[in-house]
């Protein structure tokens, strides 16, 4: 008899139906100058939340990996190729979608919005820019994915550099303190800034000099040294900003 017993949570247990479903989601921020922190939304088509913003994304295939699922919904929704998107956390709330169990997976990614222009398909009736500081109201818990990668986004500037897509080939440096600034969301120390930058050596000062420099004195403009650049990346670097 007490054998039998101790099979009872094991049976509960096998009897037990699992019916969960698994999305990605795509936080992607752009970045310009003149418009600062932006990020890509789309208007659903469909219900749940017919007809409000929300983070592209949707349903993984049973035939593709996850990478696979979020460059495919990128560009199904919003016309939008990226080159690399990082995994950023996994949501699994209970009641995150009114229909069944989801558990999302979130990736970002940062690109210049100029680079294209958004093209609405697939379950999106719409998509478009909007300022990180000016969002709608969203779907899902898609405000609390975009907080979430906002918050990893301003960690990576503390150990890796970032900028090098999003800047001109050559450009002042007065664009990437404003980037830094921009994305962190604070004032910069700009003496220091510069100096803790420029020891790393991913950053050198050309012979030009910048065309059209306000009311000051045109300042030499810089390019990155990409194989620096792109070795520090890979080991993390602490630039401590």
């Amino acid at each position: 008899m007490p054998l039998k017993l101790s099979l009872y949570p094991y049976l509960y247990c096998v009897k037990q139906t699992q019916n969960i479903k698994v999305s990605v989601d795509a936080v992607v921020f752009g970045y310009t100058s003149s418009e600062g922190l932006s990020i890509l939304l789309i208007n659903r088509r469909i219900k749940p939340f017919k007809g409000e913003w929300a983070l592209p994304g949707g349903l993984v295939h049973n035939d593709e990996t996850l990478e696979e699922a979020v460059e495919r919904e990128l560009e199904e929704e919003t016309g939008l190729q990226i080159s690399y998107l990082e995994q950023l956390y996994s949501f699994g709330s209970l009641k995150r979608d009114p229909r069944n169990r989801v558990i999302a997976v979130a990736y970002f990614g940062l690109v210049r919005p100029d680079a294209f222009r958004p093209k609405a398909a697939s379950d999106a009736k719409a998509a478009d820019w909007f300022n990180i500081k000016e969002l709608p109201e969203l779907a899902f818990d898609h405000q609390k994915i975009i907080d979430t990668a906002l918050l990893r986004l301003q960690g990576k500037l503390t150990y890796e550099p970032i900028g090098f897509e999003l800047l001109d080939k050559k450009f002042p440096f007065s664009e990437l303190e404003k980037l830094y600034k921009t994305v962190l969301d604070r004032p910069i120390d700009r003496r220091n800034f510069k100096k803790k930058i420029m020891k790393f050596g991913f950053l050198v000062e050309t012979n030009q000099k910048q065309k059209h420099a306000g009311s000051g004195r045109p300042g030499f403009l810089y390019q990155f040294n990409e194989k620096r650049y792109f070795q520090l990346k890979k080991d993390g670097i602490n630039f401590e900003i």
